[in-house]
C-alpha cells in the first residue's frame, strides 16, 4: 500500500500532539483523531481531520498514533471502556509516542499483541516550536517489520527517526533523554549565575556559551528563557519530575548509580512542592539564583532560539 494511502488515527492533542496530527494533515494523510476533551480537537475538523468521541472508532485505521501523558492515560485509552483494543476491529500498527514506563508499555504491547496488532514505541524528542523548525527527533522501537511500514509516516515529524531495537527500548532512550535534558538545565541554571553574580551578563555568558564547543541547540533554544525571564511552559516540573522517576526506577532495575540525576530530582520536586506546576522547568535558574541571593530581571535581549533559519 502506497504511503499516502494509510489511514492515520490520533489518540491526544495536547500541545505536541496538536501540531504532529497537522502536520500528518498537511502532508496529505487522512487523519482522524480522538481527544479526551472533543474540544481541544475541534480546530483540527478545520484542517480536515475527522474527529470521534471514542478510541475504538479509530480501530480500522492503518496506523493509530497516541501520545498522552502518563502510563494511567495510556492504559485507559487503549484498555479502557472504548478503548482502541477493545472493539472487534483493531489498527494495523499501534505507534505509541508517551513518554511511558517500560512496564506500561509492555502491558500495552501484550495486550495488542493477543489481538494481532503490532506496536512501535514512537517518543519524540522537541516541543512545538521544534516542531514547526522541523527539528522534531523520533526514536522507535518494535517489530522492524512494523518500523519499515511506518518510517515515511514517522518522518514527516521532523528531522530524525532512528530504530533503536525491538520491544521496549525507545521508551528507555526517552527516558534517558529527558533525564540529561533536566540534568543539563540544572547545571546551565547553576553556572549562568555564577557568571552573573561574578559580574557578567547573562546574555554576554550565554552567546560565549553557545559558540563554544560545549554550545548546542540545546543551550541556544533556552537561551532566550534564561536572558528575557520567559518562562512560558514548553516542559513543565511535574512532568520532568515524572521523567526523572522513570530515569531512577530504571536505573535502580538495571543496577546503575546515578547521583548526579537523583540530587536533581530532589530539586525539582521541591519546586513541585512549592507549587511551580505551570512555568516551565527552565525556572530552575530562579531557584538557583534565590539561593545566591541574586535579583535577576530580563535583560530584554530579544535573542533568537537558534531553531529558525537553520533547519
Amino acid at each position: 500500500m502506497p504511503t499516502k494511502d494509510l489511514r492515520i488515527g490520533w489518540i491526544g492533542v495536547g500541545r505536541m500532539g496538536f501540531q504532529l496530527a497537522t502536520r500528518l494533515l498537511e502532508a496529505g494523510y487522512d487523519v482522524a483523531v480522538y481527544n479526551r476533551t472533543r474540544s481541544k480537537a475541534e480546530p483540527l475538523a478545520a484542517r480536515g481531520a475527522s474527529v470521534v468521541d471514542r478510541p475504538v472508532e479509530l480501530a480500522d485505521r492503518d496506523i493509530v498514533f497516541s501520545m498522552v501523558a502518563a502510563s494511567k492515560d495510556l492504559e485507559q485509552v487503549m484498555l479502557g471502556e472504548g478503548g482502541l483494543l477493545t472493539g472487534d476491529a483493531v489498527p494495523g500498527i499501534i505507534a505509541d509516542a508517551s513518554t511511558v514506563s517500560v512496564e506500561a508499555g509492555e502491558l500495552i504491547r501484550d495486550a495488542a499483541g493477543k489481538r494481532g496488532t503490532q506496536v512501535l514505541a514512537t517518543p519524540v524528542s522537541g516541543n512545538p516550536a521544534v516542531i514547526a523548525a522541523g527539528k522534531l527527533t523520533v526514536a522507535v522501537s518494535g517489530p522492524r517489520a512494523a518500523y519499515d511500514r511506518a518510517e515515511a509516516v514517522l518522518k514527516v515529524f521532523g528531522r530524525g527517526v532512528t530504530y533503536v531495537g525491538e520491544g521496549e527500548t525507545a521508551r528507555l532512550v526517552k527516558i534517558a533523554h529527558n533525564v540529561f535534558l533536566g540534568v543539563v538545565t540544572q547545571s546551565l541554571a547553576e553556572i549562568t549565575v555564577l557568571a552573573e553574580k561574578g559580574g557578567v551578563s547573562r546574555q554576554a555568558f550565554l552567546e560565549f556559551l553557545n559558540d563554544s564547543v560545549m554550545g548546542s541547540t540545546f543551550t541556544r533554544y533556552k537561551s532566550p528563557a534564561f536572558v528575557d525571564l520567559d518562562f512560558t511552559p514548553t516542559f513543565t516540573m511535574p512532568l520532568l519530575q515524572k521523567d526523572f522517576d522513570l530515569g531512577l526506577t530504571a536505573g535502580d532495575k538495571l543496577g546503575v548509580p546515578m547521583p548526579i540525576a537523583s540530587a536533581t530530582r530532589q530539586i525539582v520536586a521541591q519546586e513541585v512542592g512549592e507549587g511551580n506546576t505551570e512555568d516551565d522547568f527552565a525556572t530552575l535558574l530562579l531557584r538557583v539564583a534565590r539561593g545566591a541571593g541574586l535579583d535577576i530581571r530580563s535583560e530584554d535581549a530579544q535573542l533568537g532560539d537558534g531553531l529558525k533559519g537553520d533547519a
